[in-house]
């Protein structure tokens, strides 16, 4: 609040005021001050306040107006607050009986300035009550465009000018009308961009301090004020006048428009000039003071409102910030990265942030949908990128003006929204807006350069306000405050994901580790139980055996039925594993064509993985003891193997005998019948009686219901010998059918390799061949070209497919072995024909991929 102190106000000054300046005609202005509170005369004052007599230079005022209503001022003068402040008064008659008029009273420097107009044929009170419909009209619009348009037309009919529009501010200081209502016959000026250069910046910084600034006639010629110079020598600051006349240069500028009288009000945000209010009446127009006032505080209501709907908008965006976020944390998934929630990712961002494309890069890795650059193009911008702040998004609607080396797809995505989402290394995801050829509306050229005109060296005013179209290119729509919002909130959002990812990823490795340190030491265990299982057959397998010859047959078989129980249990995956299936891949393997002579009954079932080892071994004792003692030994016989469950869901296995030659007791018991007898007992708590009868051997197993489950109806699949083709429609290798003189074996293990040299001697192979790697092997095919090839299919850090392939171009009959149940990663056409053995194998094993490798 100013100060004022006592006066004499019958005082009078000796000197006059100077008070440079121009003023309109339809007002008066006194300058006084604050010490003395004299009158000086502009426009003949005491004519245009109908005083008695046109005060002197240096007379009080009091002598020609009321002491009351000096008082008054002095009064009121007490309630402005701050430097920019102003009251008002309406109605006010200097002398009884004299006519009304309407004062606006500010502080400028040491002068007190009271502007005079002539009182409004209405009420203020009804300009006033204007307020509240057209308020309550207002806030019925639901957005900003409709906020602005609704308050053109409602200033229009308050005001009654022919055309008002809102003016907004870009950030760059352009502006743009946003919004209008005019008569019909006018021509629109809606949408059309002028330059920054229309409103200079000293014109803006005005508008902040003076809200209100109108021209009633722009021929109105002006009155100087008198005096031109102040006491103290200094000129009368004007800028809070609303009196004041303007620059003849934007007079000029009105002229060129048609425009006879004209209204500006500021439109004030927060502190900031956002528009403005802009009215054009083509033919003078007088508004009296309390309807401009009434303007002045819609325009202040209608800032208010549009603040409110500006907010509102941010809290939507919030709020679609927050629904982006929950709908981005419950849809990538934990377990993977950015890259592979990548298609995941994509449309949420659009359904918050319009674009055209989108680049994610990642740890050097970079993926992009729609319209976005090139990965040669984007890494050439990356060490820009590297110089962004990390704590914030970084936006451009022409990405080439920062970084030339964007010119090379401005074409394609010169808009750039970029959201890092991590310090070290450096990732981001890129929202792309294509190039907008588009024609932005000027009005007039915003690049004519200065002329010499009738005032001047300055910008002459255009002469021609047709929309001028300026082509941008090389230039996207621009990111709007709300997309940048959304952006932030985005990158927060997206720094919580990867955090999350990031713990879930050391937990899923944390726990890996476990699971192979407990799988190692499984492994291990494993791996050592065979090995001590191995030792074990073949210790005890020699007391049985009576020449090399049968020990080594006697351990080959029963290392064969362990190694074709444990295919059978991972081909499952490790879990429970068909009966039947045990049952066909014993009787197929070593009886040959007798196998259609051996009769299972009853429903299959599965035996968990720990009993399975047991019973394959047990089967095979029985079964070999069958095909070369019992009832399988010769033309007649018959085995029956029954499968039942007792009440109390264990597993009863009958295996009988028929039909073969008379069985005796034998004399002593080797390893294979303490198999039979003792395995099952001894491992699985279950039960074995074995009856060596006359007519045939009899067996009744039980194994514990623990390791026994029912197989799901019309599960049960034959078996598979090693090719992969059904048991069933193995046939053996004909007898007497002629074998290969020569075959490589291309086998990375040397035993296994000298096992398979003397394996195929054995059967009558004149010459073996070895090699332990692809290399050795083609240097043998191009030097000595075998008849037959056996090829490990996994030789350590390689394959034998590039050997397959020569053999198969040369036309040379080949086998695969593998220790695997299936082979993986074989690239395609006949080598999926080829035979396949699974190690351990066994001479008819050989016999029978020699003869399918030369049928294929």
């Amino acid at each position: 609040m100013v100060e004022f102190p006592t006066v004499d106000l019958t005082s009078c000054a000796r000197e006059p005021i100077h008070i440079p300046g121009r003023i309109q005609s339809f007002g008066a202005l006194v300058a006084v001050t604050a010490d003395w509170l004299i009158a000086h005369r502009s426009a003949n004052l005491g004519e245009f306040l109908g005083l008695a007599r046109q005060p002197e230079p240096g007379e009080a005022l009091t002598g020609c107006i009321g002491i009351d209503l000096i008082d008054t001022f002095r009064q009121r003068l007490q309630q402005i607050h701050g430097n920019d402040g102003l009251e008002r008064l309406f109605g006010v008659q200097p002398l009884a009986g004299g006519a009304l008029f309407d004062v606006a009273m500010h502080v400028s420097g040491r002068l007190i300035v009271i502007e005079w107009e002539r009182h409004g044929a209405e009420s203020p009170d009804r300009h006033f009550g204007l307020l509240r419909p057209m308020t309550s009209r207002l806030e019925q619009t639901q957005s900003v465009e409709a906020l602005c348009d609704a308050a053109a037309r409602q200033l229009r009919l308050l005001l009654g000018f022919d055309r008002v529009m809102v003016y907004k501010f870009h950030a760059d200081d352009t502006g743009e009308v946003v919004a209008e209502a005019r008569l019909p016959e006018l021509d629109s000026f809606f949408g059309l961009r002028y330059p920054a250069s229309d409103i200079p910046p000293q014109a803006r910084a005005l508008y902040l301090r003076n809200i209100l600034r109108i021209i009633s006639d722009v021929d109105d010629p002006t009155v100087a004020v008198e005096p031109t110079i102040g006491p103290a020598g200094e000129p009368l600051d004007m800028s809070l006048g609303t009196l004041r006349a303007v620059s003849p240069i934007h007079i000029e500028y009105l002229r060129n428009m048609g425009v006879g009288a004209s209204m500006s009000i500021s439109i004030i945000l927060r502190g900031k000039l956002w528009g403005l209010f802009a009215c054009h009446h083509y033919s003078p127009r007088v508004l009296d003071y309390a309807l401009r006032t009434t303007s002045e505080l819609f325009a202040q209501m209608f800032a208010l409102l549009l603040d409110q709907q500006i907010g509102d908008r941010q809290r939507e965006d919030i709020r679609l910030g927050q629904e982006l976020h929950d709908r981005l944390m419950a849809q990538i998934s934990e377990s993977r990265g950015l890259l592979e929630n990548f298609d995941r990712l994509v449309p949420l961002l659009g359904q918050v942030i319009a674009h055209d494309g989108v680049s994610l890069f990642v740890e050097g890795e970079y993926v992009a949908q729609g319209t976005a650059p090139t990965r040669e193009q984007f890494l050439a911008m990356v060490p820009f990128l590297n110089t962004i702040a990390t704590s914030s998004v970084f936006a451009t609607d022409s990405l080439q003006r920062q970084l030339p080396a964007a010119a090379a797809f401005a074409a394609i995505a010169p808009g750039a929204l970029v959201i890092p989402v991590s310090r070290r290394p450096r990732d981001y995801i890129v929202l792309w807006r294509r190039e907008l050829v588009h024609a932005v509306r000027w009005a007039g050229n915003p690049e004519k350069p200065v002329e010499y005109g009738p005032n001047g060296a300055r910008l002459t005013p255009r002469k021609s306000f047709e929309a001028w179209q300026q082509v941008v290119k090389g230039t996207s729509a621009a990111w709007s405050d709300e997309n940048l919002r959304s952006a932030e909130a985005l990158r927060i959002t997206l720094l919580e994901v990867i955090l999350r990812i990031t713990d879930n990823a050391m937990q899923e490795r944390a726990r890996a580790q476990q699971q192979q340190e407990l799988l190692i030491a499984e492994l291990n265990h494993r791996v050592r139980n065979i090995l001590n299982l191995i030792r074990g057959l073949v210790n005890q397998s020699r007391h049985e055996a009576i020449d090399i010859a049968d020990f080594t047959d006697l351990v080959a078989g029963r290392i064969d039925a362990l190694a074709l129980a444990h295919d059978n249990i991972t081909r499952n995956h490790w879990g429970e594993t068909s009966l039947r299936e045990l049952l066909d891949s014993e009787a197929r393997a070593y009886l040959s064509n007798k196998a259609d002579r051996v009769m299972v009954l009853g429903s299959d079932v599965l035996v968990a993985p720990e009993a399975y080892a047991v019973l394959a071994l047990v089967v095979h004792e029985l079964m070999t003891n069958s095909a070369k003692y019992g009832s399988l030994c010769d033309r007649h016989g018959m085995l029956e193997i029954g499968l039942s469950r007792t009440a109390v869901g264990e597993l009863a296995i009958a295996w009988r005998e028929r039909g073969g030659p008379p069985v005796r007791f034998p004399a002593r018991k080797g390893f294979g019948t303490t198999i039979i007898e003792r395995s099952i007992p001894y491992e699985l708590k279950g039960a074995a009686v074995v009856r060596y009868k006359v007519s045939g051997v009899e067996a009744d197993f039980v194994i514990p219901a623990r390791y026994i489950k029912d197989a799901p109806e019309g599960e049960h699949v034959k078996a598979k010998d090693p090719s992969g083709d059904d048991a069933a429609q193995q046939a053996p290798a004909p007898a007497g059918a002629g074998l290969p003189a020569n075959v490589l074996v291309l086998e990375d293990n040397m035993i296994i390799a000298l096992d398979a040299e003397e394996t195929l001697l054995e059967l009558g192979v004149t010459r073996v061949q070895l090699a332990s790697s692809n290399d050795a092997a083609l240097a043998i095919l191009r030097s000595d070209a075998p008849d037959f090839a056996l090829l490990d299919f996994n030789l350590g850090s390689e394959t034998s497919e590039p050997t397959a392939r020569a053999l198969a171009q040369a036309g040379i009959p080949f086998a695969f072995a593998t220790g695997y149940g299936e082979i993986d990663g074989l690239s395609g056409g006949a080598l999926h024909k080829v035979p396949v053995i699974q190690k351990p194998y066994s001479k008819a094993d050989l016999e029978n991929a020699m003869a399918q490798a030369s049928e294929t």
